[in-house]
């Protein structure tokens, strides 16, 4: 037997990729500073663990609806109804076990072979992996680090067409960090108003920010209809490992997405929705204090990898890394990437892990302590002193 042929098109995630290299050097006695896993370091907020423990005690351990319990659907309206400033209803939320089935299922029920995507770039890498699975065709649009990591308007105008049949956002951004300015999606949004597309707008660090608030498209009048919202849990509540995320979209599209989730998945798990409601519906006060402790070492990581020769880095305005331009070093970004892994002890991934846009770039992921931050510095510095590095031999 053979794979299909569909699967040489779809991709991976290189942050992955490189876990497993940077865990190889810690297995041989090496110290590695990991920054490469865009993961919050804080623990679930507790009354959210509490809420999941009650829950499976209490019996959520069974099958629950495809679409997600109703009481769930309900708060999470709510939310995207206040924070957004538009009018949801449940009957427009899918729950869904974790973020990424909200780019496959409706990419899956949208497009032909053949139909064009838009997207960002360098972006999460999955928007390309799952355009190319189903073999339509991914137009890269770059995102300029001289508008702060905004579109240009005019390059993006110029890619659409009849054969686009989908744009897709993402702000705050994976992995530069920025967030596109309200002016720009509401000139996106009067381009593709009165064009057949649909618009994907990835939220999932809509609360993670460090400036004015993110812009969603769906607060543009007459684009709630047009627009998919993604959202979830996994970056704001530090609950990566519960799987749990949501989709706002026009019900029919929730109907087709409801297909696919329960030949796929049934439904997402009972108990986790239990904490998920927690979370939404409870204090607020850990996740307010992770976003300043991500600030805080924004602040000091950008400060720092600003003093190194050959650094150039943009201070971002939301998410939680740092995309500094490396081209002042003479080196690819793969290049200095693997150094850095290899040499300095320091994990880190190529800006091109995220697409060809992303040469020039690294992308450090801030999830880490201020004095890990501070050490990668420190070895970065280092190696790039023309040095030689230290062992890095792991304490015992």
């Amino acid at each position: 037997m053979k794979l299909a042929g569909r699967m040489s098109r779809i991709g991976t995630e290189t942050a992955f990729e490189v876990l497993v290299r940077a865990r190889n050097l810690e297995a041989q006695g090496r110290s590695i500073v990991h920054l490469e896993i865009g993961e919050p370091d804080f623990p679930t907020p507790a009354h959210v663990i509490a809420a999941g423990k009650k829950a499976l005690d209490d019996g959520w351990t069974h099958y629950g609806p495809t679409q997600g319990y109703p009481e769930f659907r309900e708060a999470i309206a709510q939310h995207v109804s206040t924070t957004r400033g538009i009018r949801v209803g449940p009957g427009q939320v899918s729950v869904v076990p974790g973020g990424k089935p909200i780019l496959f299922f409706p990419m899956l029920a949208l497009l032909e072979p053949g139909d064009e995507v838009i997207y960002p770039n360098p972006g999460f890498p999955i928007y390309e992996s799952v355009i190319r699975f189903l073999g339509a065709t991914p137009v890269p649009v770059p995102l300029v680090e001289e508008k702060a990591f905004s579109f240009d308007l005019d390059l993006l105008r110029s890619k659409l067409n009849d054969r686009t049949k989908l744009i897709i956002l993402n702000s705050p951004q994976n992995p530069t960090g920025g967030v596109i300015p309200r002016r720009d999606i509401e000139a996106v949004a009067e381009m593709v108003r009165d064009r057949d597309l649909m618009v994907l707008s990835d939220e999932i660090y809509s609360r993670i920010y460090y400036g004015e608030p993110p812009f969603s498209i769906a607060s543009v009048p007459g684009m709630l209809e047009k627009t998919i919202v993604l959202d979830g849990f996994s970056k704001i509540y530090a609950m990566t490992g519960w799987r749990l995320g949501y989709g706002v979209m026009p019900e029919w599209l929730v109907d087709a997405v409801s297909k696919l989730m329960v030949n796929s998945n049934s439904c997402t798990a009972s108990f986790t929705q239990r904490a998920g409601m927690a979370a939404l519906t409870g204090p607020q006060e850990e996740s307010e204090k992770m976003v300043a402790e991500f600030r805080r070492r924004r602040d000091a990581f950008c400060a720092g990898l600003n003093k190194l020769p050959g650094f150039c880095c943009a201070f971002p305005q939301g998410a939680f890394y740092a995309f500094p331009n490396i081209r002042g070093t003479g080196l690819s970004a793969k290049a200095l990437a693997d150094a850095l892994l290899e040499e300095a002890g320091v994990a880190c991934l190529s800006g091109t892990s995220f697409g060809e846009y992303g040469e020039g770039y690294l992308r450090f992921s801030y999830a880490n302590s201020l004095e890990n931050l501070t050490e990668a510095v420190r070895r970065i510095g280092n190696w790039l002193e023309g040095r030689k590095a230290p062992a890095f031999i792991a304490s015992t």
